[in-house]
């Protein structure tokens, strides 16, 4: 999806794993109102049912950010790229192929590691089901509490929405996907010091899917001279949705378009 006209300034953001641009919350609009148009596409598999990602490989999804950043440069004096979750995945990839400057890059949540609080201690088998494809194909990893999601009240809403289904978010995702994004942060963790933008890293304490590791290892290989890392102190996972959504848009704002006023 794509909103606003040609500009000046303009924002690629990349939804995570089963999303789509409702990831992001209220930080389009908030960008938008600061004279950023923004464009959210939607990754192949994405926007339907689970079962179209089967098939997709990271490839895929890495070649439609790749497509969509190199339709959107022309038109803007600045392209800043923002990825949530698997996106700031993607977004750092693509920071490696392309020459963002004068464009930023903003990482939400980025899941280089798999080790946060809610995670099973037996997720580490999940490589043995890689090697059977059967079982990759229809072994579902399910959504599940707290959806990523520490206000109860948010959670809740989040919770009908992604039982209703209707494209907010998948409920489930094959573990042929999870395949997919291991194989995507090992590729991240090679070269990032390729990266030569500033770049914006928020991150929660108490991610339930991914430590600060992750964040604290991404601002020392890309560099910290040019890392802007900000810890939220009341979200999990979903930080775009959560407690700290406010404060996060005003960071991703005063980062991406200082002069623009911010409530």
């Amino acid at each position: 999806m794509t909103t606003g006209s040609r500009g000046k300034i303009g924002a690629l953001m990349v939804h995570g794993l089963g999303g789509t641009q409702f990831d992001f919350g209220n930080l389009i609009a908030s960008l938008q109102k600061a004279g950023i148009d923004t464009h959210t596409p939607l990754l192949p598999g994405h926007g339907g049912q689970p079962e179209d990602l089967l098939g997709t490989r990271a490839e895929d999804w890495l070649a439609c950010v790749q497509a969509e950043y190199r339709r959107l440069r022309p038109l803007y004096d600045k392209l800043h790229v923002i990825g949530m979750c698997m996106g700031s995945l993607l977004c750092l990839e693509l920071a490696k192929q392309e020459k963002l400057a004068p464009g930023q890059l903003v990482l939400l949540a980025a899941p280089v590691f798999l080790d946060g609080w809610s995670l099973p201690w037996y997720r580490g088998l999940r490589y043995l089901g890689y090697w059977l494809p059967w079982v990759a194909s229809r072994w579902r990893v399910d959504e599940e509490e707290p959806f990523g999601i520490k206000n109860e009240m948010m959670r809740k809403v989040v919770k009908s929405k992604l039982l209703k289904g209707g494209g907010f978010h998948y409920l489930w995702v094959p573990l042929y996907c999870i395949e997919q994004m291991d194989r995507l942060r090992r590729w991240v963790m090679h070269d990032l010091g390729r990266i030569d933008v500033p770049c914006l890293i928020i991150h929660a304490r108490e991610d339930e899917l991914t430590s600060l590791r992750s964040a604290y290892y991404l601002q020392q290989e890309i560099g910290p001279a040019q890392v802007q890392l900000s810890v939220l102190e009341n979200s999990y996972h979903m930080v775009c949705l959560d407690n700290d959504r406010l404060e996060l848009a005003k960071l991703v704002v005063q980062k991406l378009s200082p002069d623009a006023v911010t409530d």
